[in-house]
């Protein structure tokens, strides 16, 4: 209780400034107020009120996108070193505010400190990786023809859109901004309403670490006034979004007439297929992290469990027993592992699922019960005696939900798996390596994980195939998006050139 009361305290410091001032626009380096006014952000802990935010629209982010092109060009001409040096000091800004990070972001997402902690060393490490790679960003390669010697290279693609979700709003910016600024593009930073606080300190952690201004610009708002905006602004060249397939599809529609490149990390309902030959008390384990942490607010959680039928019922009760144990409680407590989700709307779509399930015939064998008034809050929640045809199997819930739907052979799991409109991740627990090569290799998804949770490793690709999404994020995968390759070829000798006209 005393960590607890400690870290309300500080909170309660770290906000100070925020309700006074509230949030405004961070535009060339200037604070701008909202072309639309302000609207109000709200803790989903208790439902009061954090701060007012400024509500952008599309003359901010016209004012945005304009700001961001006039830098655009001493940025990308920047010494690649001194480019470096900003960006590892930017990392080392975050490491410095990486309790008031947390703190905030746990207020204004409802997201646990026991995780969000680590999330914003995460995002430092986000940019010093890229940093690493900003020399090499621009290599390319000598490619020998019998007349020719071919040399490639990259250059930044120009001023660039980010749209950021609510779920890790901080970690999840650092990922598109830090190689984008690596590759040497500007940015306009469309974070989402739900979640600005930290938005806004990234932005100043930058500013303070020496990024010119306009290099970074933030603009608040919703996605049908601010959002739509930057996807549809002549001077931004693309668009990298996190967030779901619906939305994603209107970016890619907004984005049409200007031929916008777009990098869209949508949703998920992602499989994790238990063998009755693994490792079982490992695969517990990492079942239960990887739908039931970060709330279960997260795009490669695995909420769907095909079970095995060999194993189904030893495994489920045991599953059950973890699942009730798990503490939901106030965010800023070290010990809570879950805490409330982000705001009402989503409150409610994830409680509504209750009802389809045992409409559709499941078991609610845990959870499925909403807790309090006072925040929005729930149980962890688990479905039994599922089919794959059920809502609660094809819908995103994105919360604190697991499916548990049995299968009895290989193939019948590979069925099941492969049975949806999504494609992120999946996750395969068997000792049989022949099966899991053969397993892997068919299952239709961007990213797998074999006896493991979901472990990320920055240089590897992130992504989905289907409806989850376009595009690859890490190492230099994220180069491919925000630059563009060129070829130049230099002739090496006095090749034939076909005459034309010549008498």
């Amino acid at each position: 209780m005393s960590k607890l009361n400690d870290n309300i305290a500080k909170l309660d410091g770290y906000l100070g400034r925020f309700r006074k001032t509230g949030i405004l626009n961070r535009i060339a380096g200037q604070d701008v107020a909202g072309a639309d006014g302000v609207f109000q952000n709200t803790s989903p802990v208790d439902k009061s009120v954090i701060c007012d935010v400024a509500h952008g629209a599309a003359a901010d982010i016209d004012a945005a996108a304009n700001a961001a092109h006039d830098a655009f060009a001493a940025w990308r001409d920047m010494p690649a070193l001194e480019r470096k040096k900003i960006l590892i000091k930017i990392a080392e800004g975050i490491e410095a505010r990486a309790e008031e990070i947390a703190l905030c972001e746990c207020w204004d997402t409802g997201q646990t400190y026991k995780f969000m902690s680590k999330a914003a060393l995460r995002g430092a490490e986000n940019f010093r990786y890229f940093a690493d790679q900003v020399v090499q960003a621009r290599d390319g390669q000598q490619l020998q023809s019998p007349t020719l010697m071919n040399v490639t290279t990259r250059k930044p693609i120009g001023p660039v859109g980010v749209i950021t979700p609510w779920n890790t709003p901080f970690m999840l910016s650092t990922w598109k901004i830090a190689p984008a600024l690596a590759a040497g593009c500007t940015v306009v930073h469309k974070p989402a309403e739900a979640s600005p606080l930290t938005a806004r300190l990234l932005v100043e952690i930058a500013e303070e670490a020496g990024l010119p201004p306009g290099v970074l610009n933030t603009v608040n708002g919703f996605g049908e006034g601010a959002g739509k905006a930057l996807c549809e602004h002549p001077k931004i060249k693309a668009i990298a979004f996190v967030g779901e397939s619906r939305t994603g599809s209107l970016i890619t529609k907004q984005g049409a007439d200007t031929l916008k490149r777009n990098h869209l990390e949508l949703g998920g309902k992602n499989p994790v297929i238990v063998f009755d030959d693994a490792d079982l008390d490992r695969a517990l384990d990492a079942v239960i992290f990887m739908i039931y942490s970060i709330n279960g607010e997260r795009c490669t959680s695995s909420s769907r469990l095909l079970i095995q039928d060999t194993i189904r019922e030893e495994f489920e009760a045991k599953l059950i027993e973890r699942v009730n144990n798990i503490k939901v409680g106030h965010p800023l407590d070290p010990a809570t592992e879950i805490g409330p989700l982000v705001t009402e709307e989503h409150f409610n779509k994830v409680t509504s699922y209750f009802d389809i399930a045992k409409e559709d015939g499941a078991t609610v064998a845990a959870g499925g019960v909403t807790i309090g008034d006072e925040g929005y809050f729930v149980r962890p929640t688990l479905f039994t005696n599922a089919n794959n045809k059920m809502r609660i199997a094809q819908e995103e819930i994105f919360g604190p939900v697991l499916t548990s739907i049995p299968f009895s052979t290989e193939e019948e799991a590979l069925s099941i798996a492969n049975d949806i409109d999504y494609g992120l991740t999946g996750y395969v627990w068997t000792n049989d390596l022949t099966r899991a090569l053969r397993f892997t290799d068919a299952l239709e998804a961007g990213m797998i994980w074999v006896n493991s949770e979901n472990v990320r490793h920055l240089p590897t690709p992130f992504g989905g195939v289907k409806a989850s999404g376009i595009g690859r994020d890490g190492g230099d995968w994220s180069f491919e998006f925000y630059m563009e390759q060129k070829h130049i070829g230099f002739a090496t000798g006095q090749h034939k050139i076909t005459k034309l006209g010549a008498l």
